[in-house]
């Protein structure tokens, strides 16, 4: 008896759909494999110094961890070409600036900064065909001033007064830019003023960019994140994108000495009326670290999440700086020191087994003849002596 032609029919209709499945599967592999080539060669392709920027190392510091029973993880940002984690603010910064008009190729970028963005502003800008004007505090490091200088940047040292007034060297820089833009010629902008505390590209740099890149890092396994605080970016666009992702991850704000942010954060008043920093004439920060803690609450720092606040002295800052480099071979800048300090207190309050992130903002290239000038310390009574971490006071918790 002839076979049926039904089971047949079956058997060739199966073999048409598994072929065919099988190219269909083929194809796509090689489409899959040809995309990742070419996402890989796409992320190998560097657009100059801009691109260089970001993706820093998270790196473990063993001596603290050991320390703590903690996983204390660290930011490397003294690893971006301009020296700190303020590149990234630059290019931000100088890129909305482009998009929206305010700035134009040729133009000068001007900006009061204690160090730090100025010099990322000076490093990047020639690579948007854009020149820097930068106004200092004259009590700030003479190595920024040099660097500045070396860079190309026209550079104003003035003297340190409260944000109030006409002559503090953010309000100079608002008006260099303004100055610069009467004598704009050939349809160029002439100024655009960068406004670091209160442009919230500040803030998007960091929700953008160094927020994911500590998420994807640690594969959104840890606990907590602490820094300090200057103009409020990182802090605050850290904290957002953390806390979107997982609203469990506790974000805290580690403050040095004469900063009000420490008691806003804790008690929701930032000073009494007579510490109002419109009534001081001088400056108001009795402190060695530089670019971080301030008396006033910024556009960028209203944007953070914390859960709370420790406060850091200078003496622990100083200590700690020179514990990792003895420790771990990390020559760290004053408000990285501060930020491991706050690392140690998270570590303390959280206890072992919990993984914590801080930044490492610059190296201490730029701190040598104040914070780590041993005879500028002395002068200022903080000169170290700790052998391991006795130097981190019990108090100072949020």
């Amino acid at each position: 008896m002839p076979p049926s032609p039904k089971p047949i029919a079956i058997i060739g209709v199966v073999s048409v759909v598994l072929c065919s499945l099988y190219v269909i599967s083929n194809k796509r592999r090689a489409t899959s494999h040809s995309r990742g080539k070419t996402l890989t060669k796409n992320k190998l392709k560097r657009n100059g110094i801009v691109g260089a920027i970001g993706n820093t190392p998270l790196i473990r510091i063993t001596s603290l961890s050991d320390a703590t029973g903690c996983e204390i993880l660290a930011k490397a940002e003294f690893l971006n070409p301009g020296g700190s984690v303020k590149d990234r603010v630059a290019v931000k910064i100088i890129e909305e600036a482009l998009e929206s008009g305010q700035l134009s190729i040729g133009g000068v970028v001007t900006e009061g900064s204690a160090g730090s963005t100025a010099i990322s502003l000076a490093t990047v800008a020639p690579a948007y065909g854009c020149k820097c004007h930068v106004v200092i505090p004259d009590d700030a490091a003479i190595e920024k001033s040099k660097i500045l200088e070396a860079l190309g940047a026209t550079v104003e040292r003035v003297r340190p007064v409260s944000i109030t007034h006409k002559d503090h060297y953010v309000n100079i820089a608002r008006r260099r830019a303004c100055e610069a833009n009467k004598v704009a010629v050939n349809g160029y902008k002439g100024g655009f003023f960068a406004d670091q505390f209160e442009n919230l590209a500040n803030y998007r740099a960091h929700y953008e960019g160094t927020g994911p890149e500590i998420w994807e890092q640690t594969g959104g396994k840890l606990h907590a994140f602490v820094a300090a605080a200057g103009t409020g970016g990182t802090v605050a666009g850290v904290s957002c994108f953390l806390k979107e992702n997982d609203p469990g991850i506790k974000c805290y704000l580690v403050d040095p000495p004469g900063s009000g942010l420490f008691n806003k954060v804790t008690r929701g008043v930032m000073y009494t009326r007579e510490e109002a920093e419109g009534k001081r004439l001088k400056n108001p920060f009795d402190t060695v670290t530089e670019g971080i803690g301030i008396n006033r609450l910024t556009e960028n720092f209203k944007m953070a999440q914390l859960d709370g606040a420790f406060r850091g002295t200078d003496i622990e800052a100083v200590e700690m700086s020179r514990f990792l480099l003895k420790n771990d071979g990390l020559f760290i800048g004053s408000s990285s020191a501060m930020n491991c300090v706050g690392a140690v207190r998270v570590a303390k309050l959280l206890g072992p087994g919990h993984t914590i992130v801080t930044i490492l903002c610059d190296s201490g290239m730029r701190h040598l003849s104040k914070f780590c000038n041993p005879e500028y310390l002395s002068q200022h009574g903080l000169t170290p002596s700790a052998k391991g971490l006795e130097f981190l006071h019990p108090g100072g918790d949020s």
